[in-house]
């Protein structure tokens, strides 16, 4: 059987490895000058292959539509990414949070890995190939492509089309939405394209000077929480790190945050309306009564200290400036002559730190894309266009996607594979 695949990354790859294993001819038409150029700059350059979580649990960490994964999951889980990448020299290490990642930090090791299995299986990988056109008979069965190769026009036969293109994040790596498009002009509903795991930009009236003022601190150990306050409703909470930037607030919680504040009601209204809020406990292992004990006690250290200078234990250099701002109390008053008052405020500040949120980064700036192919029209045991007979449609296309951690590249390989098996 002949099969083509459009587009090289992740799921084109997978799906290649998968096809090819079956015996198939296989084509990968990349319109960029390499495959898996997106792969490169995920995890920042690191690549967070996978996650090593039970893969029952991989489901609960997608928001959008993760019950569409369970056949795909069952066909290539995450151990089997693993056991392949193994197979061709890449070894793997977990890191917090269940991640997982080479053992050399280089995305590039992973990329080659797959190049090295799909040359091992003689796919025909052509680069360079922009496609036009899937080309359907009057049966609604897929039959060809017509692709632009190096600026010519060629058709290209085949038995079998999946197309694997991507979404619209990143589009430097070639994810520019070709795949909706081509799609849509067979017939598929495509629905609403959104950034998800992108930074999220704080409000003028209230945070972004204070996000400006602390740009390029990096906290751990934080707690977050964003909050409709229109409704006085918690809509994400997390734990772990988040970063202060020149337009508001990104980093792992936070890119996380954003896949679940997408999908909230009303929320562009909401977020119009000043009514999102962010709250950061920046010491979230003490009560406000620990943390009142642990100020005291290092005020006590040094009575004759003034404020502004009686920070530094409990606080990142850069974001002292910032609570004595919001603290109002005056920073070269002595910490012995500060009142119980004026330090259970600090106290409050540095456990609902509050940031308004105004709304998303740009897709460009999305790790992924939110929407796609609408998942009622895709068999999820197949990958098979449930439109068009012979077509199948793998990775970011798909209306799927979930949080931070590897679980959106596994989500790119399982129906990449389960694709090319099909």
């Amino acid at each position: 059987m002949k099969v083509v695949i459009i587009g090289g990354g992740p799921a084109g790859m997978l799906a290649a490895i998968g096809s090819a294993q079956n015996g198939n001819e296989v084509t990968i038409l990349e319109k960029m000058d390499m495959l898996g150029k997106k792969l490169l700059i995920t995890g920042k350059g690191r690549c967070n292959i996978t996650s090593n979580l039970p893969i029952e649990d991989f489901i609960k960490n997608i928001p959008g539509n993760g019950m569409f994964m369970y056949s795909s999951f069952n066909n290539f889980n995450n151990n089997d990414i693993i056991k392949l990448l193994k197979e061709e020299g890449v070894e793997t290490k977990v890191e917090r949070g269940n991640r997982i990642f080479p053992v050399s930090d280089k995305s590039c090791d992973v990329q080659k890995a797959l190049i090295k299995r799909l040359k091992k299986l003689n796919v025909n990988i052509i680069l360079n190939a922009k496609v036009e056109e899937i080309l359907v008979n009057n049966e609604k069965e897929a039959y060809g492509v017509v692709a632009n190769i190096n600026g010519e026009k060629n058709k290209i036969l085949t038995d079998k089309v999946i197309i694997a293109t991507g979404g619209k994040s990143y589009q430097g790596t070639g994810s520019t939405g070709d795949g909706y498009l081509l799609l849509q002009r067979l017939g598929h509903t495509i629905t609403k394209i959104r950034p998800s795991l992108v930074p999220l930009t704080a409000s003028k009236n209230n945070g972004l000077e204070l996000c400006k003022n602390m740009q390029g601190l990096s906290l751990k150990n934080v707690k977050i929480k964003l909050e409709d306050t229109q409704k006085n409703k918690s809509i994400y909470e997390d734990f772990g790190e988040m970063l202060f930037t020149h337009f508001g607030v990104s980093g792992p919680t936070i890119l996380s945050s954003s896949a679940h504040l997408l999908r909230y009601k009303n929320v562009d209204e909401l977020l119009k309306n000043g009514k999102i809020e962010l709250s950061i406990d920046l010491k979230p292992a003490l009560t406000e009564e620990k943390l009142d004990e642990r100020i005291l006690r290092d005020f006590n250290e040094e009575k004759n200290k003034v404020f502004k200078n009686s920070l530094d234990k409990l606080l990142p250099k850069k974001m002292i400036n910032t609570i004595i701002d919001l603290s109002k109390i005056n920073l070269n008053k002595k910490v012995n002559e500060i009142t119980k008052k004026e330090r259970k405020e600090l106290v409050e500040i540095l456990k609902n730190l509050k940031i308004e949120i105004s709304g998303f980064r740009p897709i460009e700036e999305a790790i992924i894309t939110s929407g796609g192919v609408n998942i009622k029209e895709i068999n999820p045991k197949t990958m098979e266009s449930k439109l068009i007979k012979n077509l199948y449609i793998a990775g970011e296309l798909i209306d799927v996607d979930a949080y931070t951690g590897g679980f959106n590249l596994q989500i790119a390989y399982s129906t990449g594979y389960t694709a090319g098996i099909s």
